[in-house]
């Protein structure tokens, strides 16, 4: 990591350290307030929803005016919405306050990726991504810890005052130590242009592959500790956390890999959601906490080698002057599949059982995969 990626870096761990600290204290949110199933579902959906809705438009400003001002601008504009959730003092706001921050988060995050490509060189993309992806998978592990601890010593104020501390921060950081990125010289783009590249396949199969991995992550956090709730919560929390860290320690070894030529693209992403994919199956088939624990590690080690690959992929098939808002489109696949990974095994699990759910994502997973190594080799 250099000294002037850190910042951005650190800016990947803001969004998810402030998306997952938040979500996982909204049970107990709900309950205090009294509020239905339904409350609880718009709460978590509503940070996912401005982001989905406005990062290609962010990635798009981050292309006319550089990505340098958009990242400093969307870290301010989530302390902005960290603290006047603390200065309302209503704890009814919190939903506005998670639409504030989704909406910041939608500016900065399409932005670092811009920067985190165009701050390397092309032959050192993969440790890039590798290293951001780490930063982001310790943000997802230590949010639900940090953020429950925070909650019991101060309630929801204290944890929007320390979110919107560290993002104040970050960006004071990033304003010393990120350089300035000015926009490069772009050519007209009509829409056809536009619909033409990002139906290509240097941009459709790796964002097909950011949102299949993410995805399976997301089905392992929401959906392993369902498969071992008589476990308790002590071990089936071990294996979210084995998971998570097994995704953060395997992504910059990735994109070292990837980037000194050992791993190709096409091999990677595909022998990446083929791995995610066994990790699922086996928590159909292998009863316990072994299959638990051999899925956690399958589904982590999977989605952390094919995550940063995709990424450098991605960055390599992109005109520099284009990568905002061409990050901001694949970062709406990481979000669809986000949502629509736990929407498909739930359905399929209310359908059947929670098998037929892991057991069909496995299944589509192992498409996916085969569809990047049949696609690379035309």
């Amino acid at each position: 990591m250099t000294r002037q990626l850190a910042p951005v870096y650190a800016a990947g761990f803001v969004t998810a350290f402030g998306a997952h600290s938040i979500a996982a204290g909204l049970g107990g949110y709900t309950e205090a307030e009294h509020a239905s199933l339904l409350t609880l579902g718009l709460l978590l959906a509503v940070y996912d929803g401005a982001e989905v809705v406005l990062k290609p438009v962010f990635g798009a400003l981050a292309d006319r005016v550089g990505p340098r001002p958009v990242l400093l601008g969307g870290l301010v504009a989530f302390a902005v919405a960290s603290g006047a959730f603390v200065l309302a003092g209503d704890p009814a706001l919190v939903g506005l306050a998670r639409f504030g921050q989704g909406a910041a988060a939608a500016a900065f995050s399409p932005a670092a990726g811009a920067l985190v490509a165009r701050l390397t060189p092309e032959t050192g993309h993969g440790r890039a991504f590798g290293g951001y992806g780490a930063w982001k998978g310790l943000g997802y592990t230590l949010g639900p810890v940090l953020g429950g601890v925070l909650i019991t010593l101060g309630g929801y104020a204290l944890l929007f005052a320390t979110l919107g501390g560290l993002a104040l921060a970050v960006a004071g950081w990033a304003a010393v130590a990120v350089p300035v990125a000015p926009p490069l010289p772009r050519a007209r783009q009509t829409v056809l242009d536009l619909v033409r590249r990002l139906a290509s396949r240097g941009f459709l199969r790796p964002t097909a592959t950011l949102a299949a991995a993410t995805g399976a992550v997301a089905v392992g956090v929401g959906f392993l500790p369902v498969a071992g709730a008589q476990l308790g919560a002590l071990p089936t929390g071990a294996v979210v956390s084995l998971l998570a860290a097994t995704g953060a320690l395997v992504q910059p070894w990735a994109g070292r890999a990837h980037d000194a030529g050992r791993i190709g693209a096409a091999a990677g992403m595909a022998t990446g959601l083929a791995l995610a994919a066994a990790g699922l199956a086996t928590a159909t088939v292998l009863p316990g906490i072994a299959g638990l624990l051999v899925a956690a590690v399958a589904i982590g080690a999977g989605t952390g080698l094919a995550t940063p690959i995709a990424f450098a992929h991605l960055a390599a098939a992109t005109p520099k002057e284009r990568l905002g808002q061409t990050m901001g489109a694949a970062e709406v696949g990481r979000e669809l599949g986000d949502a629509g990974g736990p929407l498909f095994v739930g359905a399929l699990a209310a359908a059947g059982s929670l098998t037929l759910g892991l057991g069909g994502l496995a299944g589509v997973l192992a498409i996916f995969a085969a569809a990047v190594g049949i696609t690379a080799r035309r």
